[in-house]
């Protein structure tokens, strides 16, 4: 079985919007909907699970009824950091899914993720026992100085991987992980990948893509409405 673990709980305060930028709609359909229909419509999802900010419950199964995500199972609260987030939807799955599940995790935020991404993730897990999407640094790379106002020190683009999600792990070893922080006073790593690395894991890459943008500023917001607009020319391959 795969489960999907969406990540809706951030506040989004860099949007300054009263509105969570997960709920925020363009073209009449919410952000987290987007996201949603990509693992609804991937025919080795078997069920969702989302971290949901608190008060916005209801509403997120509402719009699952209207929109027909059918293969949401489960909504929980979301925590005061990302780590405590996904920390809360892991020890949801444990209570309904086998440790050797495979979970799926990702950002509500990020809804123009491709079938193909998900489909890349599962099958590198399956191989290697996790992975992290991730693109190349296509940027010349500087070290920021202490003042953070300048540098004199480069960082090998080549050495680099931009990580995106969605990352998939077994959920024994999710669990592992969780608690494993906690007896180490772990408490605020940035992502799943992130917290592996924290306690001497190794992960796995799989494709990723610059289209899987993640929406955290209004200009975020603008750049998915275009690629919803979008369409790609016969002549590039």
């Amino acid at each position: 079985m795969v489960e999907a673990m969406i990540i809706a709980g951030g506040k989004g305060v860099r949007m300054n919007q009263d509105i969570p930028k997960q709920f925020l709609n363009i073209n009449d359909i919410p952000v987290i909907v987007y996201t949603l229909k990509a693992f609804q419509q991937h025919p080795e999802i078997d069920a969702i699970l989302v971290v949901c900010i608190e008060g916005w419950q209801e509403i997120l199964w509402a719009y699952a009824k209207q929109f027909n995500i059918t293969k949401l199972k489960w909504v929980v609260p979301g925590g005061e950091t990302g780590q405590e987030s996904i920390r809360n939807g892991t020890f949801e799955l444990e209570k309904h899914c086998g440790e050797e599940d495979l979970v799926v995790i990702h950002d509500g935020i990020r809804p123009n993720v491709s079938q193909e991404i998900i489909s890349s993730c599962i099958a590198q897990c399956r191989l290697n026992g996790s992975a992290v999407t991730v693109i190349p640094c296509a940027e010349a790379m500087l070290l920021r100085q202490e003042d953070g106002e300048c540098s004199k020190e480069e960082i090998a683009r080549t050495s680099l991987a931009r990580t995106q999600t969605p990352q998939a792990f077994p959920l024994k070893k999710l669990l592992w992980a969780h608690r494993e922080a906690l007896k180490r006073g772990i408490t605020n790593s940035i992502a799943t990948c992130t917290l592996m690395v924290e306690l001497g894991e190794k992960v796995y890459f799989s494709a990723g893509s610059e289209k899987n943008v993640k929406i955290t500023t209004v200009e975020d917001l603008e750049i998915f409405r275009a690629l919803l607009y979008s369409k790609k020319e016969s002549w590039l391959k």
